[in-house]
């Protein structure tokens, strides 16, 4: 079955920051959280999948179709959901809908006004007097009612109290209900993946840290505590990042079975959370 987005080999190489060799798969009927710190190059990546910004070198595939050669038929099926506000500030949400809603040949108005009463959003108000949650729940109804199969976002949750989050959320996860869709999600705030998410794709300094399952990461990662004499360079080595202070350390390992095995009941070996990987990957070695 053809993946549903495809990057192989991407690469934009900007002054002072580069992307750098891209590459991850994302199937049909599944949510792949897309994760990294700020300036990490996560929302410039998205731009070269959406062909908004042009590539140095590399493929993008989305339904199995070239990004540029096929653009247009590609964007009629995608829902593409921003972290700002690119809408008429002066026009209302029915004055907006009726200038986006021909770009789009399968729109469908009765989707659309589904979405909208389900949302709890005034027809009559402008844009401009949304609060930032209703903004994000209308542009999530403009792209689910032109019936897309894929849906990217870039940070939709930043900013967002946790009660329209959640609602957010929910509507991803009914979404993928269909097992032809699915979604592809910038976010720093990781504990929104820990809930959703099936993939995880781990992007630092315009690299690939990792691209796998959720639950291998965490399954497979470990939060190690214990005294500090136990840091010599044989032990160091396993460990992607570690925090010291005068108590003790804690650090990230990649395999926690192997540390087991070496330390023992030395340590004590936690779960970690993303927030915890994705800590440790960036800021690596720390004396506190």
């Amino acid at each position: 079955m053809e993946p549903i987005l495809e990057v192989k080999n991407l690469k934009k190489n900007f002054k002072d920051f580069s992307i750098k060799n891209i590459n991850f798969t994302l199937e049909k009927g599944y949510i792949m959280g897309f994760i990294g710190p700020n300036g990490a190059g996560k929302s410039t990546t998205i731009k070269l999948i959406m062909n908004l910004l042009k590539k140095d070198d590399g493929e993008i595939k989305i339904f199995g179709l070239d990004n540029i050669k096929y653009e247009k038929e590609i964007k009629n099926r995608i829902g593409f959901v921003f972290d700002e506000n690119y809408f008429y500030e002066e026009l209302t949400i029915m004055e907006m809908k009726r200038v986006i809603a021909p770009f789009y040949k399968n729109w469908d108005d009765s989707l659309f006004n589904k979405y909208i009463k389900e949302f709890s959003l005034p027809f009559k108000k402008k844009i401009k007097e949304l609060s930032k949650g209703m903004k994000m729940k209308f542009s999530i109804a403009v792209a689910l009612s032109h019936n897309a199969d894929l849906l990217i976002m870039d940070e939709p949750t930043s900013g967002l109290d946790p009660i329209i989050r959640n609602e957010l959320l929910d509507i991803l996860t009914s979404f993928i209900q269909n097992e032809n869709k699915s979604v592809f999600f910038s976010t720093h705030i990781t504990t929104d993946l820990d809930k959703i998410a099936d993939y995880i794709t781990f992007i630092n300094n315009g690299s690939i840290v990792f691209s796998c399952t959720k639950d291998d990461i965490l399954d497979n990662h470990g939060l190690v505590k214990g005294p500090k004499e136990i840091l010599n360079s044989d032990v160091r080595k396993y460990f992607i990042g570690i925090k010291e202070n005068q108590f003790g350390f804690e650090g990230l390992i990649e395999n926690r079975q192997e540390i087991k095995r070496i330390l023992k009941d030395r340590v004590i070996i936690d779960k970690p959370s993303l927030d915890d990987i994705m800590f440790y990957y960036v800021r690596g070695i720390q004396n506190v």
